[in-house]
């Protein structure tokens, strides 16, 4: 008997998937402004890239209220719990059909190694991009304020820096989220909410909203 979870609520996947497509075209446009390839023209990448960074910086803000009134924050906790058999898992479990070690349910939404991961991009990739961008962008008003040493050069490669940060969480969060025996699972949860259980216990039976099937 297998079972499904209503993991992700509505908002959540908006999140998600918003995040996702703002971050996709920061980093389209980002690399049309350094010169990386001319599928659109540098002025309007510049254009798109601005909108694109006050909708995500909107976006983030609005998560991180949506996060604190709900208590979703504390999915993030991290926790050295079983980082090991989840790192075994990630290097080599998963190429070879081994159960996953971890039982999602609704307080536990994420595993250790998804909840350091996660972490590191709300405090870390998030913060180095919103600040280092917003220096960049608002140059003129702060370049007075600020440290002699901290210049417009330094601002652009801490922007840098954190977009490739970025794009490798993007390459690595995609990666895992398309291989193993159900490849296309972990999207459809995202898609649809519904998150599908297996026989071996992989997902948590003792909570509510889930559904049975024979």
């Amino acid at each position: 008997m297998s079972e499904r979870l209503y993991l992700f609520t509505r908002f959540e996947r908006f999140w998600h998937w918003a995040q996702a497509g703002l971050i996709i075209a920061l980093l389209f446009t980002g690399f049309a402004i350094h010169g990386s390839h001319e599928l659109i023209g540098f002025r309007k990448a510049v254009e798109v890239h601005e909108i694109a960074a006050w909708l995500l910086i909107a976006l983030w803000i609005f998560a991180i209220f949506w996060h604190f009134t709900t208590g979703a924050w504390k999915h993030y906790i991290p926790t050295l719990e079983n980082v090991d058999r989840m790192a075994r898992y990630y290097a080599y479990g998963i190429f070879t059909g081994a159960p996953h070690p971890y039982k999602v349910t609704l307080e536990r939404k994420h595993n250790p190694l998804q909840r350091l991961a996660y972490l590191g991009v709300k405090l870390v990739i998030n913060p180095l991009l919103w600040a280092s961008g917003l220096l960049y962008l608002l140059w003129g008003s702060v370049e007075g304020r600020l440290p002699a040493a901290l210049g417009l050069q330094q601002v652009a490669t801490l922007h840098t820096v954190g977009a490739f940060l970025m794009l490798a969480f993007l390459i690595i969060h995609i990666y895992l989220a398309t291989v193993g025996r159900t490849p296309l699972a972990h999207i459809k949860a995202m898609i649809t909410g519904w998150e599908e259980g297996h026989e071996d216990g992989t997902v948590s039976s003792g909570i509510s909203r889930i559904e049975r099937k024979a």
